[in-house]
């Protein structure tokens, strides 16, 4: 056995503030690495394949990391008449800029990520997920996504997916006003943002609101969160909240603008306006 392989055990994410936890049962530690922004862990586990870990949170394994792609996406590209244009701000596994590229209608999709180990780490470990990197409607930039949003031309972009880590560190700027702000006027007038925003159970007050709220002040006309299910985040329920610059949730949300004939394997035609079904103590007032 070398150094790095474990005696099947556990490797627990402890979510302090809620007195919770979850854990995967690893058996080999494959990669380990401080790279100029975050500490990298990759785990070959038991029952869920290859899992990353950033800081000590679990980003994604390889059995589960599909639904949090497909709901990424696929949802506000089927919201958008025309998304010829994608920006994807974090997302470094690769994996939602995969989902993205099953649309024939878009022309490029830029992924902005700040840390290159990851991706390069993901190509390794996670190919299944890199498929689409050759693809040549895909392009790469590798440095501080707010500041490429500050710098993005106006009226230029069709959607900006956030695919980031929690709001703390370098992405806590991901999650303000003014970014908001830069990414409203980056927009087509048709143009939607999708961030992925935490925890229902535990963040809906916190987080998810407080950003609905942000959007609409920072210019976005209407707003909607979506839900879905994420075994190995917080609480195993997660959202992604969508800002439209243009229209409303009524008309955009509810059905596909276009017939859903791309290959997934959790998102479905149902489950478009489904997801935006919320529970009762979410619908309070903004």
């Amino acid at each position: 056995m070398s150094k790095d392989a474990l005696e099947p055990s556990l490797f627990n994410e402890l979510f302090a503030a809620e007195g919770a936890s979850i854990g995967l049962q690893v058996k080999e530690l494959l990669h380990k690495e401080q790279s100029p922004y975050q500490n990298i862990e990759i785990y070959d586990t038991t029952h869920f394949g290859h899992l990353m870990v950033l800081d000590g949170c679990i980003m994604l394994t390889q059995r589960e990391n599909f639904i949090y792609h497909e709901m990424m996406s696929h949802p506000a590209l089927f919201s958008h008449p025309a998304p010829q244009k994608v920006v994807i701000i974090g997302g470094g596994d690769c994996g939602t800029l995969q989902e993205v590229l099953k649309h024939p209608e878009v022309e490029t999709a830029l992924q902005v990520e700040l840390d290159q180990r990851v991706t390069e780490l993901s190509e390794q470990y996670f190919p299944e997920l890199c498929q689409s990197n050759n693809d040549s409607r895909a392009g790469f930039y590798f440095g501080d996504g707010i500041q490429w949003i500050k710098d993005a031309k106006e009226h230029s972009v069709d959607i900006i997916i956030i695919d980031s880590t929690d709001p703390v560190g370098p992405a806590e700027g991901l999650f303000s006003t003014d970014f908001y702000r830069d990414c409203h006027r980056a927009l087509k007038t048709n143009g939607i943002l999708v961030q992925q925003s935490e925890s229902p159970l535990f963040h809906s007050d916190s987080i998810i609101k407080k950003m609905q709220n942000d959007l609409c002040g920072s210019g976005f006309n209407d707003t909607l969160v979506r839900t879905f299910p994420q075994p190995v985040y917080p609480s195993g329920w997660w959202s992604c909240t969508v800002g439209f610059k243009a229209g409303n949730k009524s008309t955009q949300a509810q059905n596909p603008l276009r017939p859903v004939n791309i290959e997934t394997r959790y998102y479905t035609e149902e489950l478009h306006g489904a997801s935006t079904k919320l529970p009762a103590f979410m619908l309070t007032k903004k």
